[in-house]
């Protein structure tokens, strides 16, 4: 009896070991730093509406009650994921002026018909202005050597009409090369102009999401060492430094000061800090528009990425931590 009790208790414990939770990183503990310059192109989910305009005195689109913002998701009961679905969908109308079109607002579709009504050169129009995709600049912030992982921004991309966070179906990463700075002045951030490259695909977007873009890395990794990742915890106040690229493709590492850390935001403004690079704020006049992304680095370790601009003081921004942006990047 002893002995059968006691290989019970063992049989016990081998099976406590085994299903005893191991603890560790949600995502790697080591990533190499961006800083390259990207081109973005999103693919929209349905087709969005950004706005409308009249047709012969009146608006089909008012009539309809379909609004900006909404994705128009089918036509006559045809699925349409793009402009040109659409267009097609239109002119198999025949002369039926009325199509049927399903919307979807507020995660919640509705069915509605709109009037196509004849413009002055006898060509049917719906009053609707519409996109399917949206192009522009960012920088890299990280990739995960291990899963090929990418994220970039720091922030989501807004839609400049409907002011709304894209919601996209896919998209992809391009080269692109910086040609050109407009300086930021005190109440007006510049940007950073680009020539893009969209033969050179550089990896697959996934989701965008409020703590900025992410995907799969597909182009040849930078040639730079892997950095350590740093806990909010080990994020000081004083001297860091900002990886990005102001001419072409080259990445260089500009001076900044930590003044403030806010572990309770929620909006990208984790890290306040303030360039003082003499170098950069006589090319750029501090933080402009495309620098968002670009990783923030102290100690040797990558603690966040650039998100916003003071746009009463071009030398300050904002940025996330890091471990925000690789915990979004593995959901």
């Amino acid at each position: 009896m002893p002995f059968k009790k006691l290989k019970s208790i063992i049989i016990l414990l081998i099976i406590s070991l085994l299903i005893i939770p191991t603890f560790t990183y949600a995502y790697s503990s080591l990533v190499i730093p961006g800083g390259e310059p990207l081109g973005i192109a999103l693919n929209t989910k349905g087709i969005l509406v950004v706005g409308e305009y009249e047709v012969n005195g009146k608006y089909p689109a008012r009539d309809a009650d379909i609004k900006t913002g909404d994705i128009i998701i089918s036509i006559n009961n045809i699925q349409t994921k793009n402009i040109n679905d659409m267009v097609k969908q239109i002119s198999k109308n025949d002369n039926n002026t009325t199509i049927e079109i399903s919307v979807l607002r507020n995660n919640k579709i509705f069915n509605t018909k709109l009037t196509l009504l004849k413009d002055k050169d006898n060509v049917y129009k719906t009053g609707l202005y519409v996109k399917d995709s949206i192009t522009g600049l960012g920088t890299l912030t990280f990739i995960n050597p291990n899963t090929n992982k990418f994220g970039a921004l720091g922030h989501e991309i807004i839609e400049t009409t409907t002011k709304e966070k894209l919601e996209i179906k896919d998209g992809k990463i391009f080269k692109a090369e910086i040609n050109g700075i407009e300086k930021s002045i005190r109440g007006n951030p510049g940007e950073k102009t680009a020539r893009f490259y969209s033969d050179i695909i550089l990896g697959n977007i996934s989701s965008n999401k409020s703590s900025g873009i992410y995907g799969t890395y597909t182009g040849n990794f930078p040639e730079k060492q892997a950095l350590e990742v740093a806990l909010p915890s080990e994020i000081k106040l004083g001297e860091a430094s900002m990886l990005t690229a102001i001419e072409m493709t080259n990445v260089e590492a500009f001076k900044l000061n930590i003044i403030k850390i806010n572990a309770n935001d929620v909006n990208g403004k984790n890290i306040l800090f303030e360039i003082n690079d003499n170098a950069l704020i006589e090319k750029t006049g501090g933080i402009v528009q495309g620098m968002s992304g670009s990783p923030i680095i102290q100690n040797n370790k990558i603690i966040g990425a650039v998100t916003h601009v003071v746009v009463d003081d071009t030398y300050k921004g904002y940025g996330i931590f890091i471990t925000t942006m690789l915990k979004e990047s593995e959901i």
